[in-house]
Protein backbone atom coordinates (compact mmCIF):
# COMPACT_ATOMS: atom_id res chain seq x y z
CA UNK A 1 0.00 0.00 0.00
CA UNK A 2 2.44 2.62 -1.27
CA UNK A 3 1.22 6.44 -0.92
CA UNK A 4 3.00 8.39 -3.72
CA UNK A 5 3.86 12.40 -3.92
CA UNK A 6 5.13 13.38 -7.36
CA UNK A 7 6.66 17.15 -7.22
CA UNK A 8 7.68 18.79 -10.89
CA UNK A 9 8.24 21.79 -12.49
CA UNK A 10 5.12 23.10 -14.71
CA UNK A 11 7.76 22.40 -17.46
CA UNK A 12 5.76 18.94 -17.41
CA UNK A 13 2.52 19.08 -19.77
CA UNK A 14 -0.59 17.06 -18.28
CA UNK A 15 0.32 14.39 -20.71
CA UNK A 16 3.58 14.18 -19.40
CA UNK A 17 2.62 14.27 -15.67
CA UNK A 18 0.15 11.17 -16.28
CA UNK A 19 2.73 9.49 -18.15
CA UNK A 20 5.16 10.00 -15.29
CA UNK A 21 2.42 9.06 -12.83
CA UNK A 22 1.15 5.56 -14.65
CA UNK A 23 5.42 5.12 -15.00
CA UNK A 24 5.89 5.19 -11.16
CA UNK A 25 2.71 2.65 -10.44
CA UNK A 26 3.69 0.21 -13.04
CA UNK A 27 7.63 0.42 -11.58
CA UNK A 28 5.75 -0.41 -7.82
CA UNK A 29 3.87 -3.06 -9.12
CA UNK A 30 6.95 -4.44 -11.67
CA UNK A 31 9.48 -3.94 -8.90
CA UNK A 32 7.75 -4.90 -5.30
CA UNK A 33 4.23 -6.45 -6.41
CA UNK A 34 1.77 -4.15 -5.55
CA UNK A 35 -1.57 -4.48 -7.30
CA UNK A 36 -2.31 -2.88 -10.07
CA UNK A 37 -5.41 -1.12 -7.99
CA UNK A 38 -3.46 -0.10 -5.04
CA UNK A 39 -2.58 3.31 -7.13
CA UNK A 40 -2.85 6.79 -4.40
CA UNK A 41 -0.80 9.49 -6.16
CA UNK A 42 -0.67 13.10 -5.64
CA UNK A 43 0.91 15.11 -8.41
CA UNK A 44 1.83 18.96 -7.43
CA UNK A 45 3.20 21.23 -9.74
CA UNK A 46 5.90 23.68 -8.95
CA UNK A 47 6.49 27.10 -10.54
CA UNK A 48 10.61 28.33 -11.03
CA UNK A 49 12.21 28.86 -7.61
CA UNK A 50 9.73 26.31 -5.78
CA UNK A 51 12.15 23.29 -6.26
CA UNK A 52 15.11 24.02 -5.23
CA UNK A 53 18.02 21.38 -5.81
CA UNK A 54 22.19 21.21 -6.15
CA UNK A 55 22.88 20.86 -9.97
CA UNK A 56 25.32 18.33 -9.57
CA UNK A 57 25.02 17.03 -5.97
CA UNK A 58 27.11 13.82 -5.62
CA UNK A 59 27.86 13.89 -9.24
CA UNK A 60 24.83 13.77 -10.76
CA UNK A 61 24.17 16.79 -13.27
CA UNK A 62 20.23 18.25 -12.36
CA UNK A 63 18.40 20.73 -14.73
CA UNK A 64 14.80 20.01 -14.07
CA UNK A 65 14.12 17.52 -11.04
CA UNK A 66 11.11 14.98 -10.33
CA UNK A 67 10.97 14.07 -7.04
CA UNK A 68 9.07 11.10 -5.89
CA UNK A 69 8.28 10.93 -2.90
CA UNK A 70 6.98 7.20 -1.82
CA UNK A 71 5.58 6.01 1.69
CA UNK A 72 4.62 2.25 1.89
CA UNK A 73 4.91 -0.55 4.85
CA UNK A 74 8.32 -1.13 5.72
CA UNK A 75 9.97 -4.75 5.22
CA UNK A 76 11.07 -5.05 1.74
CA UNK A 77 15.07 -5.79 0.83
CA UNK A 78 17.36 -4.06 -0.34
CA UNK A 79 17.77 -5.87 -3.62
CA UNK A 80 13.54 -5.07 -4.34
CA UNK A 81 14.02 -1.03 -3.38
CA UNK A 82 17.62 -0.93 -5.61
CA UNK A 83 15.24 -2.83 -8.55
CA UNK A 84 12.39 -0.13 -7.92
CA UNK A 85 14.50 2.81 -8.36
CA UNK A 86 15.67 1.37 -11.49
CA UNK A 87 12.46 0.78 -12.96
CA UNK A 88 10.99 3.98 -11.89
CA UNK A 89 14.34 5.52 -13.66
CA UNK A 90 13.69 3.83 -16.75
CA UNK A 91 9.49 4.32 -16.77
CA UNK A 92 10.07 7.79 -16.74
CA UNK A 93 13.14 8.34 -19.59
CA UNK A 94 10.45 6.70 -21.42
CA UNK A 95 8.06 9.66 -20.63
CA UNK A 96 10.79 12.13 -21.59
CA UNK A 97 12.56 12.56 -17.99
CA UNK A 98 16.05 12.47 -18.07
CA UNK A 99 17.63 10.08 -15.52
CA UNK A 100 19.37 12.46 -13.79
CA UNK A 101 16.57 14.35 -12.94
CA UNK A 102 14.31 11.37 -10.87
CA UNK A 103 14.97 11.81 -7.21
CA UNK A 104 12.93 9.18 -5.38
CA UNK A 105 13.37 8.29 -1.63
CA UNK A 106 10.79 5.79 0.83
CA UNK A 107 10.20 6.14 3.79
CA UNK A 108 8.52 3.30 5.33
CA UNK A 109 5.94 2.82 8.01
CA UNK A 110 4.07 -0.08 10.23
CA UNK A 111 0.66 -1.79 9.91
CA UNK A 112 -0.86 0.57 11.99
CA UNK A 113 0.34 3.41 10.21
CA UNK A 114 -2.66 3.32 7.41
CA UNK A 115 -6.31 4.02 7.42
CA UNK A 116 -7.62 3.91 4.08
CA UNK A 117 -11.18 4.93 5.04
CA UNK A 118 -13.85 4.49 7.60
CA UNK A 119 -11.51 5.37 10.13
CA UNK A 120 -10.44 1.54 10.29
CA UNK A 121 -6.65 0.18 10.19
CA UNK A 122 -7.39 -2.25 7.39
CA UNK A 123 -3.67 -3.56 7.03
CA UNK A 124 -3.35 -4.49 10.93
CA UNK A 125 -6.95 -6.21 10.16
CA UNK A 126 -4.96 -7.88 7.03
CA UNK A 127 -1.88 -8.99 8.92
CA UNK A 128 0.13 -8.15 5.93
CA UNK A 129 0.45 -5.92 2.47
CA UNK A 130 1.10 -8.07 -0.98
CA UNK A 131 4.84 -7.98 -1.72
CA UNK A 132 6.04 -8.22 1.30
CA UNK A 133 7.52 -11.60 2.53
CA UNK A 134 5.32 -13.65 4.83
Amino acid sequence: MPLVRIDLSTSHTAEVRGAIAAGVHRALRDAIGIPAGDRFQIITTHEPGELVFDPDYLGVARTDVVYVQITLVGGRPEKLKLELYRRITENLAEAGVRPDDVFVVLTETGLADWSVGNGEAQLVAQGTVPGLAE
